[in-house]
């Protein structure tokens, strides 16, 4: 499928440059937060984190129900129409604009509207997996809100959400669903090979989960201060040997001996003739070296043709 289309549509995978909504992208990562860290207080625990991520859906992000004392809620942030929903089981409906706003008073309201449905909840305040966090109830510095882009991104979300879930159907091994970690601020998708991963030494409480079994994991990251750059990103863990240097497509993919990660420009691939063909190459053949290296056995892993 071409990035091409009517004048009056806008692109099906659409620009992204970081730099130009950096403060909105990272107000909104800062918001998520508030939202995951709830449906992690209220969810059970699940295998590498399962329970806690957001999925794309036909008007943006969405938790998916979680259980509350009265039934169960959702929440999710519409990009269309730039609000976040409150979804009670009971038929309540609570809704919030999604708009220029600090982050402590993002989370002043949406507390007091979960509230406001008695869905009790205290949640740690402290962001995840971000530098030099600033606790969400006393963050004035982060207030912007870029509709435009935000809803730029989402349309990025929908579209890699596609291609990774036509990827994801040639695996009958366990795999994780198509899913959008809060804290890391990705759309990931993850096969494991059945096998446990040795453990590692000084690993916090979210990496010993999240890597006890052996994995190739594959996503898109929208960029950071550290590297303004949105990219899909791919990686073998335990990385095997010979993996750094092991032939993956398409030519402008690149092992990134920083991050330790396959990378592929969001950029490279917005501009490809055929996007989707691209990032399945990508896909492919770094699940193909990984899986290769590391003896995967993927004649029991892999439907057959």
């Amino acid at each position: 499928m071409s990035n091409q289309v009517a004048d009056d549509q806008p692109e099906i995978w659409p620009s992204l440059p970081f730099e130009e909504w950096q403060e909105t992208c990272e107000t909104l990562h800062l918001w998520m937060q508030i939202v995951g860290k709830v449906r992690l207080e209220l969810s059970p625990q699940v295998n590498h984190w399962w329970q806690v991520p957001f999925y794309v859906f036909s008007r943006g992000l969405t938790t998916s129900p979680i259980p509350s004392k009265q039934g169960i809620f959702e929440v999710y942030f519409d990009f269309i129409d730039h609000n976040l929903v409150i979804l009670s089981s009971d038929g309540a409906t609570k809704t919030m604009p999604l708009m220029p706003r600090s982050v402590a008073e993002f989370y002043r309201e949406f507390m007091f509207l979960l509230a406001s449905l008695g869905i009790e909840v205290s949640i740690n305040t402290l962001p995840s997996e971000i530098k030099n966090p600033i606790r969400c109830d006393e963050d004035y510095s982060h207030a912007s809100y870029d509709a435009e882009y935000a809803n730029r991104f989402w349309r990025v979300l929908v579209q890699c959400d596609r291609v990774f879930k036509e990827f994801r159907a040639g695996f009958i091994g366990k795999s994780s669903p198509v899913h959008f970690f809060w804290g890391s601020f990705d759309l990931a998708l993850t096969r494991f090979s059945g096998r446990e991963a040795p453990e590692r030494p000084q690993a916090d409480a979210i990496t010993r989960e999240a890597y006890s079994h052996e994995v190739i994991s594959c996503g898109f990251w929208p960029g950071n201060a550290d590297f303004p750059k949105p990219a899909f990103y791919a990686y073998s863990a335990p990385e095997p040997d010979g993996l750094k240097t092991a032939s993956i497509q398409p030519a402008s993919a690149f092992y990134s001996p920083e991050i330790s990660e396959f990378l592929l420009l969001y950029e490279d691939v917005r501009q490809a003739a055929k996007p989707e063909q691209m990032l399945l190459e990508f896909l492919q053949s770094t699940y193909d070296a990984g899986a290769n290296l590391a003896h995967w056995d993927r004649a029991a892993l892999e439907r057959r043709s």
